[in-house]
């Protein structure tokens, strides 16, 4: 996964923004002449106008996006209680309130069985079936 932050970010933003000016360019101007549609050259500066507007709110949205500190560390969510939303073998998801997290367990467990976060890897919560399905299980 790629993740593009700051200078990166604006660099990026510039040159897609000018490959699709070109591409619709291109379209216009060479491709659908060929099927007989013929569009103004008033149209295409329209076009493409209209295209760098919503380039520009694309990146302005984005950096804002990228700028945003976290409002929680993942650490926070350690000892959370979760339930499991797909079959752990090790791997899986779980929901965390509203969220779904990728999720790994040293042993594999059922859907829709609690989990406890035990600890966090990148971005996969590390979780263990919680004592009280634990118990549920073995009564």
């Amino acid at each position: 996964m790629m993740l593009v932050k700051g200078k990166n970010y604006t660099i990026y933003s510039i040159l897609t923004s000018l490959l699709w000016e070109v591409i619709l360019a291109l379209v216009i101007l060479k491709l659908l002449p060929r099927y007989g549609v013929s569009i103004p050259l008033w149209a295409l500066i329209v076009l493409m106008a209209l295209l760098g507007i919503y380039s520009y709110v694309g990146y302005w949205l984005g950096k804002r996006a990228l700028d945003k500190m976290p409002l929680i560390s993942l650490d926070t969510l350690v000892s959370t209680k979760g339930k499991t939303v797909t079959y752990l073998n090790p791997r899986g998801y779980i929901r965390l309130g509203s969220e779904l997290w990728r999720a790994k367990s040293a042993s594999n467990i059922d859907a829709g069985k609690e989990v406890t976060v035990v600890g966090v890897e990148g971005m996969t919560l590390l979780v263990k079936l919680s004592d009280d399905s634990a118990e549920g299980e073995t009564a």
